[in-house]
Protein backbone atom coordinates (compact mmCIF):
# COMPACT_ATOMS: atom_id res chain seq x y z
CA UNK A 1 0.00 0.00 0.00
CA UNK A 2 0.98 3.62 -0.38
CA UNK A 3 0.54 5.23 3.04
CA UNK A 4 0.71 8.91 3.90
CA UNK A 5 1.35 9.64 7.58
CA UNK A 6 0.21 13.13 8.55
CA UNK A 7 2.51 14.36 11.31
CA UNK A 8 5.87 12.71 11.99
CA UNK A 9 6.51 13.66 15.60
CA UNK A 10 6.82 11.11 18.41
CA UNK A 11 3.93 8.93 17.27
CA UNK A 12 3.80 9.64 13.55
CA UNK A 13 7.46 8.88 12.89
CA UNK A 14 7.16 5.59 14.74
CA UNK A 15 4.07 4.60 12.76
CA UNK A 16 5.66 5.64 9.46
CA UNK A 17 8.74 3.54 10.20
CA UNK A 18 6.57 0.58 11.25
CA UNK A 19 4.65 0.58 7.96
CA UNK A 20 7.85 1.04 5.91
CA UNK A 21 9.45 -1.93 7.67
CA UNK A 22 6.43 -3.99 6.64
CA UNK A 23 7.11 -3.18 2.98
CA UNK A 24 4.65 -0.36 2.42
CA UNK A 25 5.54 2.75 0.41
CA UNK A 26 5.31 5.45 3.09
CA UNK A 27 5.37 9.24 2.86
CA UNK A 28 5.90 11.01 6.18
CA UNK A 29 4.31 14.45 5.80
CA UNK A 30 4.82 17.28 8.26
CA UNK A 31 4.34 21.03 7.74
CA UNK A 32 7.26 21.73 10.08
CA UNK A 33 10.25 22.33 7.80
CA UNK A 34 12.87 21.59 10.46
CA UNK A 35 11.33 18.19 11.20
CA UNK A 36 11.48 17.17 7.54
CA UNK A 37 14.97 18.61 7.03
CA UNK A 38 16.30 16.64 10.00
CA UNK A 39 14.78 13.44 8.64
CA UNK A 40 16.23 14.11 5.20
CA UNK A 41 19.62 14.40 6.90
CA UNK A 42 19.01 11.07 8.61
CA UNK A 43 18.68 12.70 12.04
CA UNK A 44 15.37 11.70 13.67
CA UNK A 45 14.62 13.71 16.81
CA UNK A 46 15.30 11.04 19.42
CA UNK A 47 17.96 10.02 21.92
CA UNK A 48 16.97 6.34 21.73
CA UNK A 49 19.69 4.54 19.72
CA UNK A 50 17.46 1.55 18.89
CA UNK A 51 14.63 3.73 17.64
CA UNK A 52 17.02 5.96 15.67
CA UNK A 53 18.44 2.85 13.98
CA UNK A 54 14.92 1.51 13.34
CA UNK A 55 13.98 4.74 11.56
CA UNK A 56 17.34 5.00 9.80
CA UNK A 57 16.90 1.58 8.23
CA UNK A 58 13.90 2.77 6.20
CA UNK A 59 14.67 6.45 5.54
CA UNK A 60 15.07 6.66 1.76
CA UNK A 61 14.26 2.96 1.61
CA UNK A 62 10.49 2.84 2.03
CA UNK A 63 10.01 6.00 4.09
CA UNK A 64 10.15 9.37 2.33
CA UNK A 65 9.92 12.56 4.45
CA UNK A 66 7.90 15.24 2.69
CA UNK A 67 6.82 18.86 3.09
CA UNK A 68 3.67 18.00 1.12
CA UNK A 69 0.88 15.44 1.62
CA UNK A 70 0.26 12.97 -1.18
CA UNK A 71 -2.50 10.82 -2.62
CA UNK A 72 -2.38 7.43 -0.90
CA UNK A 73 -4.32 4.24 -0.30
CA UNK A 74 -4.28 4.94 3.42
CA UNK A 75 -3.92 8.19 5.36
CA UNK A 76 -2.80 8.06 9.02
CA UNK A 77 -3.45 11.12 11.21
CA UNK A 78 -0.83 11.51 13.95
CA UNK A 79 -1.02 15.19 14.85
CA UNK A 80 -0.84 16.88 18.28
CA UNK A 81 -3.92 17.28 20.47
CA UNK A 82 -2.94 19.72 23.24
CA UNK A 83 -5.22 20.46 26.16
CA UNK A 84 -6.51 24.02 26.25
CA UNK A 85 -6.81 24.75 29.97
CA UNK A 86 -8.45 28.12 29.29
CA UNK A 87 -11.58 26.42 27.95
CA UNK A 88 -11.20 23.03 29.62
CA UNK A 89 -11.17 21.07 26.37
CA UNK A 90 -8.90 19.43 23.84
CA UNK A 91 -7.56 21.64 21.08
CA UNK A 92 -8.63 19.66 18.04
CA UNK A 93 -7.56 22.26 15.50
CA UNK A 94 -4.65 20.10 14.30
CA UNK A 95 -6.94 17.09 13.86
CA UNK A 96 -9.48 19.19 11.99
CA UNK A 97 -6.79 20.64 9.71
CA UNK A 98 -5.37 17.19 9.02
CA UNK A 99 -8.82 15.83 8.22
CA UNK A 100 -9.42 18.64 5.73
CA UNK A 101 -6.04 17.95 4.12
CA UNK A 102 -6.87 14.27 3.82
CA UNK A 103 -10.31 15.06 2.40
CA UNK A 104 -8.74 16.92 -0.51
CA UNK A 105 -6.71 13.83 -1.41
CA UNK A 106 -9.25 11.07 -0.86
CA UNK A 107 -10.40 8.65 -3.53
CA UNK A 108 -13.16 6.04 -3.29
CA UNK A 109 -11.83 2.94 -1.55
CA UNK A 110 -9.14 4.75 0.44
CA UNK A 111 -8.76 4.33 4.21
CA UNK A 112 -8.19 6.88 6.97
CA UNK A 113 -6.76 5.99 10.38
CA UNK A 114 -6.73 8.36 13.36
CA UNK A 115 -3.91 7.64 15.84
CA UNK A 116 -3.86 10.95 17.75
CA UNK A 117 -5.11 10.78 21.32
CA UNK A 118 -8.54 12.42 21.25
CA UNK A 119 -11.72 12.77 23.33
CA UNK A 120 -14.47 10.20 22.72
CA UNK A 121 -16.51 10.71 19.52
CA UNK A 122 -13.81 12.78 17.80
CA UNK A 123 -13.43 10.31 14.92
CA UNK A 124 -17.15 10.23 14.27
CA UNK A 125 -18.06 13.84 15.11
CA UNK A 126 -15.00 15.73 13.85
CA UNK A 127 -13.04 13.66 11.34
CA UNK A 128 -15.94 11.95 9.56
CA UNK A 129 -17.83 15.21 8.76
CA UNK A 130 -14.61 16.78 7.41
CA UNK A 131 -14.16 13.84 5.06
CA UNK A 132 -17.82 13.85 4.05
CA UNK A 133 -17.60 17.53 3.15
CA UNK A 134 -15.34 16.54 0.28
CA UNK A 135 -18.06 14.28 -1.13
CA UNK A 136 -16.95 10.85 0.14
CA UNK A 137 -18.86 9.25 3.02
CA UNK A 138 -16.90 7.27 5.66
CA UNK A 139 -18.30 3.78 6.00
CA UNK A 140 -19.61 3.87 2.44
CA UNK A 141 -17.08 5.38 0.03
CA UNK A 142 -13.99 5.28 2.28
CA UNK A 143 -12.93 3.43 5.43
CA UNK A 144 -12.39 5.33 8.69
CA UNK A 145 -11.13 3.92 11.98
CA UNK A 146 -9.40 4.88 15.21
CA UNK A 147 -6.29 3.00 16.34
CA UNK A 148 -4.44 4.63 19.26
CA UNK A 149 -0.69 4.34 19.73
CA UNK A 150 0.62 2.73 22.91
CA UNK A 151 4.37 3.27 22.68
CA UNK A 152 6.40 4.28 25.72
CA UNK A 153 9.27 6.75 25.26
CA UNK A 154 12.48 4.98 26.16
CA UNK A 155 11.36 1.69 24.61
CA UNK A 156 9.73 2.77 21.35
CA UNK A 157 11.36 0.32 18.94
CA UNK A 158 10.28 -2.72 20.97
CA UNK A 159 6.80 -1.60 21.98
CA UNK A 160 5.93 -0.35 18.51
CA UNK A 161 6.13 -3.87 17.15
CA UNK A 162 5.14 -5.94 20.18
CA UNK A 163 2.34 -4.05 21.93
CA UNK A 164 -1.30 -5.01 21.49
CA UNK A 165 -3.47 -2.60 19.51
CA UNK A 166 -7.13 -1.57 19.58
CA UNK A 167 -9.04 -0.73 16.39
CA UNK A 168 -12.51 0.69 16.17
CA UNK A 169 -14.10 1.83 12.92
CA UNK A 170 -17.19 3.72 11.86
CA UNK A 171 -18.44 0.41 10.43
CA UNK A 172 -17.35 -3.24 10.58
CA UNK A 173 -15.61 -3.09 7.21
CA UNK A 174 -13.47 -0.16 8.34
CA UNK A 175 -12.57 -1.97 11.56
CA UNK A 176 -11.56 -5.14 9.71
CA UNK A 177 -9.51 -3.35 7.06
CA UNK A 178 -7.46 -1.32 9.56
CA UNK A 179 -7.13 -4.25 11.97
CA UNK A 180 -5.74 -6.35 9.14
CA UNK A 181 -3.22 -3.61 8.33
CA UNK A 182 -1.87 -3.59 11.88
CA UNK A 183 -1.98 -7.38 12.20
CA UNK A 184 0.40 -7.60 9.28
CA UNK A 185 3.09 -5.39 10.85
CA UNK A 186 2.86 -5.99 14.62
CA UNK A 187 3.46 -9.00 16.84
CA UNK A 188 0.85 -8.07 19.45
CA UNK A 189 -2.83 -8.95 19.39
CA UNK A 190 -5.09 -6.51 17.53
CA UNK A 191 -8.42 -6.15 19.35
CA UNK A 192 -11.53 -5.04 17.47
CA UNK A 193 -13.62 -2.49 19.38
CA UNK A 194 -17.38 -2.15 18.75
CA UNK A 195 -16.84 1.30 17.23
CA UNK A 196 -14.39 4.20 17.02
CA UNK A 197 -15.70 5.93 20.13
CA UNK A 198 -15.16 2.83 22.27
CA UNK A 199 -11.57 2.61 21.04
CA UNK A 200 -11.03 6.28 21.88
CA UNK A 201 -12.54 5.76 25.35
CA UNK A 202 -10.39 2.68 26.00
CA UNK A 203 -7.17 4.54 25.16
CA UNK A 204 -8.03 7.34 27.58
CA UNK A 205 -9.06 4.85 30.26
CA UNK A 206 -5.64 3.19 30.07
CA UNK A 207 -3.82 6.42 30.82
CA UNK A 208 -6.33 7.68 33.38
CA UNK A 209 -5.94 4.37 35.24
CA UNK A 210 -2.22 4.95 35.63
CA UNK A 211 -2.69 8.59 36.61
CA UNK A 212 -5.05 7.56 39.43
CA UNK A 213 -2.62 4.91 40.67
CA UNK A 214 0.29 7.35 40.66
CA UNK A 215 -1.87 9.86 42.54
CA UNK A 216 -2.60 7.25 45.22
CA UNK A 217 1.13 6.70 45.73
CA UNK A 218 1.76 10.45 45.81
CA UNK A 219 -0.95 11.01 48.39
CA UNK A 220 0.59 8.28 50.55
CA UNK A 221 3.92 10.11 50.32
CA UNK A 222 2.33 13.34 51.53
CA UNK A 223 0.53 11.54 54.37
CA UNK A 224 3.69 9.68 55.39
CA UNK A 225 5.60 12.94 55.77
CA UNK A 226 3.09 14.12 58.38
CA UNK A 227 3.84 10.99 60.42
CA UNK A 228 7.60 11.08 59.93
CA UNK A 229 7.45 7.87 57.88
CA UNK A 230 9.49 6.88 54.83
CA UNK A 231 6.68 6.38 52.31
CA UNK A 232 8.66 4.04 50.07
CA UNK A 233 9.52 1.75 52.96
CA UNK A 234 5.84 1.65 53.91
CA UNK A 235 4.78 1.01 50.31
CA UNK A 236 7.27 -1.85 49.97
CA UNK A 237 5.75 -3.47 53.04
CA UNK A 238 2.19 -2.86 51.82
CA UNK A 239 3.07 -4.60 48.56
CA UNK A 240 3.88 -7.89 50.26
CA UNK A 241 0.11 -8.48 50.22
CA UNK A 242 -0.71 -10.65 47.18
CA UNK A 243 -3.49 -8.34 46.01
CA UNK A 244 -1.76 -5.00 46.57
CA UNK A 245 0.53 -3.32 44.06
CA UNK A 246 1.10 0.32 45.02
CA UNK A 247 3.28 2.31 42.60
CA UNK A 248 6.17 4.54 43.67
CA UNK A 249 5.55 8.24 44.41
CA UNK A 250 7.43 11.04 42.69
CA UNK A 251 7.46 14.76 41.83
CA UNK A 252 4.45 14.49 39.50
CA UNK A 253 3.63 13.02 36.11
CA UNK A 254 4.33 14.30 32.62
CA UNK A 255 4.44 13.40 28.97
CA UNK A 256 1.59 14.06 26.58
CA UNK A 257 -0.83 11.48 27.94
CA UNK A 258 -1.24 11.27 31.72
CA UNK A 259 -1.59 15.00 32.46
CA UNK A 260 -4.27 15.53 29.80
CA UNK A 261 -6.09 12.27 29.01
CA UNK A 262 -8.29 12.30 32.14
CA UNK A 263 -9.54 15.74 31.10
CA UNK A 264 -10.22 14.42 27.58
CA UNK A 265 -12.18 11.54 29.09
CA UNK A 266 -14.46 13.86 31.03
CA UNK A 267 -14.71 16.59 28.42
CA UNK A 268 -18.37 15.94 27.59
CA UNK A 269 -19.47 14.55 30.94
CA UNK A 270 -20.22 15.87 34.42
CA UNK A 271 -19.03 12.62 36.05
CA UNK A 272 -15.35 13.53 36.46
CA UNK A 273 -14.76 13.17 40.21
CA UNK A 274 -12.04 10.64 41.07
CA UNK A 275 -10.03 11.47 37.94
CA UNK A 276 -10.14 15.19 38.67
CA UNK A 277 -8.98 14.54 42.23
CA UNK A 278 -6.07 12.46 40.94
CA UNK A 279 -5.09 15.28 38.59
CA UNK A 280 -5.02 17.72 41.51
CA UNK A 281 -2.85 15.42 43.58
CA UNK A 282 -0.32 14.78 40.82
CA UNK A 283 -0.07 18.40 39.70
CA UNK A 284 0.13 19.43 43.35
CA UNK A 285 3.39 17.52 43.82
CA UNK A 286 5.23 20.58 42.53
CA UNK A 287 3.97 22.43 45.60
CA UNK A 288 4.97 19.49 47.79
CA UNK A 289 8.56 19.68 46.51
CA UNK A 290 8.61 23.41 47.29
CA UNK A 291 7.38 22.58 50.79
CA UNK A 292 10.28 20.14 51.21
CA UNK A 293 12.74 22.79 50.08
CA UNK A 294 11.32 25.38 52.46
CA UNK A 295 11.39 22.89 55.34
CA UNK A 296 15.14 22.59 54.82
CA UNK A 297 16.10 26.08 53.64
CA UNK A 298 13.43 28.33 55.10
CA UNK A 299 12.68 31.34 52.90
CA UNK A 300 13.65 30.65 49.28
CA UNK A 301 14.23 34.33 48.49
CA UNK A 302 17.47 34.75 46.49
CA UNK A 303 18.28 31.04 46.75
CA UNK A 304 19.91 29.11 43.92
CA UNK A 305 18.29 25.75 43.08
CA UNK A 306 19.67 23.16 40.67
CA UNK A 307 16.93 21.11 39.01
CA UNK A 308 18.26 17.89 37.51
CA UNK A 309 16.03 16.28 34.91
CA UNK A 310 13.52 18.16 32.75
CA UNK A 311 12.36 15.06 30.87
CA UNK A 312 9.07 13.82 32.26
CA UNK A 313 10.66 10.53 33.35
CA UNK A 314 14.02 8.82 33.49
CA UNK A 315 16.07 8.01 30.38
CA UNK A 316 13.73 9.66 27.86
CA UNK A 317 14.04 12.89 25.89
CA UNK A 318 10.39 13.96 26.16
CA UNK A 319 9.95 17.09 28.28
CA UNK A 320 6.26 17.69 27.60
CA UNK A 321 4.37 18.62 30.79
CA UNK A 322 7.42 17.55 32.80
CA UNK A 323 7.47 17.98 36.59
CA UNK A 324 10.98 19.40 36.31
CA UNK A 325 9.97 22.28 34.05
CA UNK A 326 6.82 22.96 36.06
CA UNK A 327 8.88 23.04 39.25
CA UNK A 328 11.40 25.41 37.69
CA UNK A 329 8.64 27.77 36.56
CA UNK A 330 6.91 27.62 39.93
CA UNK A 331 10.17 28.30 41.81
CA UNK A 332 10.86 31.28 39.58
CA UNK A 333 7.36 32.59 40.30
CA UNK A 334 6.48 32.93 36.65
CA UNK A 335 2.92 34.12 36.12
CA UNK A 336 2.10 31.41 33.58
CA UNK A 337 3.32 28.72 35.96
CA UNK A 338 1.33 30.16 38.83
CA UNK A 339 -1.79 30.24 36.65
CA UNK A 340 -1.25 26.64 35.55
CA UNK A 341 -0.84 25.46 39.13
CA UNK A 342 -3.92 27.37 40.23
CA UNK A 343 -5.94 25.82 37.42
CA UNK A 344 -4.77 22.31 38.25
CA UNK A 345 -5.59 22.74 41.93
CA UNK A 346 -8.62 25.00 41.75
CA UNK A 347 -10.79 22.55 43.68
CA UNK A 348 -8.63 22.36 46.78
CA UNK A 349 -5.14 21.14 45.83
CA UNK A 350 -2.07 22.80 47.26
CA UNK A 351 0.11 23.34 44.23
CA UNK A 352 1.54 26.83 44.15
CA UNK A 353 4.20 29.08 42.75
CA UNK A 354 6.60 30.92 45.01
CA UNK A 355 6.67 34.67 45.43
CA UNK A 356 10.43 34.49 45.93
CA UNK A 357 13.15 35.44 43.49
CA UNK A 358 14.83 32.08 42.95
CA UNK A 359 17.77 31.41 40.64
CA UNK A 360 16.90 28.10 38.97
CA UNK A 361 19.51 26.17 36.98
CA UNK A 362 18.31 23.31 34.73
CA UNK A 363 20.23 20.25 33.56
CA UNK A 364 19.24 17.19 31.54
CA UNK A 365 21.52 14.84 29.57
CA UNK A 366 18.73 13.68 27.26
CA UNK A 367 16.70 16.79 26.39
CA UNK A 368 17.50 19.49 23.84
CA UNK A 369 16.54 22.88 25.28
CA UNK A 370 18.22 26.30 25.22
CA UNK A 371 17.46 26.77 28.92
CA UNK A 372 19.69 23.88 29.97
CA UNK A 373 23.20 24.22 31.37
CA UNK A 374 25.95 21.73 32.16
CA UNK A 375 25.74 19.67 35.33
CA UNK A 376 28.67 21.66 36.73
CA UNK A 377 26.84 24.95 36.13
CA UNK A 378 23.57 23.59 37.52
CA UNK A 379 25.09 22.71 40.89
CA UNK A 380 27.69 25.51 41.12
CA UNK A 381 26.91 27.53 44.23
CA UNK A 382 23.50 25.85 44.63
CA UNK A 383 21.72 26.05 47.97
CA UNK A 384 19.74 22.93 47.07
CA UNK A 385 19.44 20.33 44.34
CA UNK A 386 16.22 18.67 43.20
CA UNK A 387 16.28 15.52 41.08
CA UNK A 388 13.05 15.35 39.07
CA UNK A 389 13.83 12.68 36.43
CA UNK A 390 15.44 9.35 37.21
CA UNK A 391 18.11 9.35 34.51
CA UNK A 392 20.71 6.64 34.97
CA UNK A 393 23.42 9.31 34.66
CA UNK A 394 22.38 10.78 37.99
CA UNK A 395 22.86 7.49 39.80
CA UNK A 396 26.59 7.74 39.12
CA UNK A 397 27.09 11.35 40.20
CA UNK A 398 29.69 11.57 42.98
CA UNK A 399 28.17 13.31 46.04
CA UNK A 400 31.61 14.42 47.27
CA UNK A 401 32.21 16.24 43.97
CA UNK A 402 28.81 17.91 44.19
CA UNK A 403 29.45 18.88 47.82
CA UNK A 404 32.62 20.70 46.78
CA UNK A 405 30.66 22.73 44.21
CA UNK A 406 27.52 23.65 46.17
CA UNK A 407 26.95 26.26 48.87
CA UNK A 408 24.17 24.28 50.52
CA UNK A 409 23.70 20.66 51.52
CA UNK A 410 20.05 19.98 50.64
CA UNK A 411 19.02 17.46 48.02
CA UNK A 412 15.47 16.36 47.21
CA UNK A 413 15.43 13.08 45.32
CA UNK A 414 12.03 12.97 43.58
CA UNK A 415 12.34 9.59 41.81
CA UNK A 416 14.56 8.09 44.57
CA UNK A 417 17.43 7.20 42.23
CA UNK A 418 20.34 8.28 44.42
CA UNK A 419 22.27 6.32 47.06
CA UNK A 420 20.83 7.92 50.20
CA UNK A 421 23.62 6.73 52.49
CA UNK A 422 26.36 8.07 50.20
CA UNK A 423 24.75 11.50 50.00
CA UNK A 424 24.21 11.67 53.75
CA UNK A 425 27.82 10.66 54.35
CA UNK A 426 28.84 13.57 52.09
CA UNK A 427 27.00 15.89 54.48
CA UNK A 428 23.75 16.37 52.58
CA UNK A 429 20.29 16.68 54.08
CA UNK A 430 18.87 13.99 51.80
CA UNK A 431 15.10 13.85 51.33
CA UNK A 432 13.26 11.51 48.97
CA UNK A 433 9.61 11.51 47.99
Amino acid sequence: MRICVHGVGYVGLASAALFAHDGHDVVGYDPDEETIERLNRGEPRTTEPEFAAYVGDVLGNGLEPSHDPVVADCHVICVPTPYDASVGAADLSYVEAAARTVADLLRPGDAVVVESTVPPRTTEDVVAPALSAAGLTPGEDVSLAYCPETILPGNIAHELVNNDRIVGGVDDESTDLVATLFESCTEGTVYRAPDASTAEFAKLAQNAHRDVNVAFANELARLARDYGIDSRAAIDLANVHPRVDVLNPGPGVGGHCLPVDPWFLGQSSDELDLLAAARRVNDGMVGFVIDLLEASLGDLEDRRIGVLGVAYKGNVDDARHSPGLRLADALAGRDDAAAAVRHATADGGDGRATDASVDVRLHDPHVEDDRLVSLESAVDGADAIVVTAGHSEYRNVDPETIAAATDGRTIVDGPAVLDADAWREAGFDYVRI
